[in-house]
């Protein structure tokens, strides 16, 4: 299953790296509406949790197990897991879960908890009233929040954690590295007025050209490799 798991993640890192010119092409979508004040909002709330990171020596270590253990819970939920037994304190938290699969263990790691509220905030919003109102407010929002995730997502990885082994360093790293560019894709797109179609073609295009440019170099390799034919 290792084994199995490590091919996958080879096979993974071509969208791996096509998604980071679709996180490209939404930001300069975001750039090229002509206001400046949305990439203000969310460059400044994330600016703000950094500055409060770098600045203030007690961190919201529990605030980010709550989010952590609350992630596992609502993944097992989506799953049908029966969930039971959270726990949360300064020196880690728990969650009872009756299954567990990949994006139940991983999903801390991705889903950035308090982000995805605010991003869930907006969608809901914006079925009532179109265009979403005070998006620098929204952004704002975003930006902090993910800062927030970011930096305890890399200070954790940055540990030995129990999740990222049961699955493979190779794997979690690429699992997680994928979904926390869609996902940033993602809430981009529900707190701005990027369309979903955009999106769409953005990922197509990247998809195809990158795994085209991997075709052609794989049959350059096989045509210069001197064989028995």
């Amino acid at each position: 299953m290792g084994f199995l798991r490590f091919l996958l993640a080879v096979a993974a890192l071509p969208s791996a790296v096509a998604l980071v010119p679709v996180f490209v092409d939404v930001f300069r979508a975001v750039a090229t509406k002509g206001d400046a004040a949305p990439l203000f909002a969310l460059g400044g709330g994330f600016a703000l949790f950094l500055a409060v990171w770098a600045v203030c020596p007690a961190k919201p270590v529990r605030v980010y197990i709550l989010g952590h253990e609350l992630t596992h819970a609502v993944w097992g939920l989506l799953f049908g897991a029966k969930v039971s037994n959270l726990k949360v304190s300064l020196n880690g938290g728990s969650v009872m879960l009756t299954k567990s699969n990949v994006l139940i263990t991983l999903a801390p790691y991705f889903f950035p908890f308090y982000t995805m509220l605010v991003v869930l905030a907006a969608l809901v919003t914006r079925l009532f009233v179109s265009p979403l109102p005070c998006p620098v407010a929204w952004l704002f929002a975003v930006g902090f929040t993910w800062c927030f995730h970011l930096c305890f997502t890399l200070k954790s990885l940055a540990q030995r954690q129990p999740d990222v082994v049961e699955y493979g360093h190779l794997f979690s790293w690429v699992f997680i590295w994928c979904f926390n560019v869609f996902g940033v894709v993602l809430w981009l797109w529900a707190t701005t007025e990027i369309s979903a179609d955009f999106v769409w073609s953005s990922l197509v295009t990247h998809l195809h050209a990158v795994h085209l440019t991997l075709w052609k170099w794989a049959c350059y390799c096989w045509s210069i490799i001197p064989c028995n034919r």
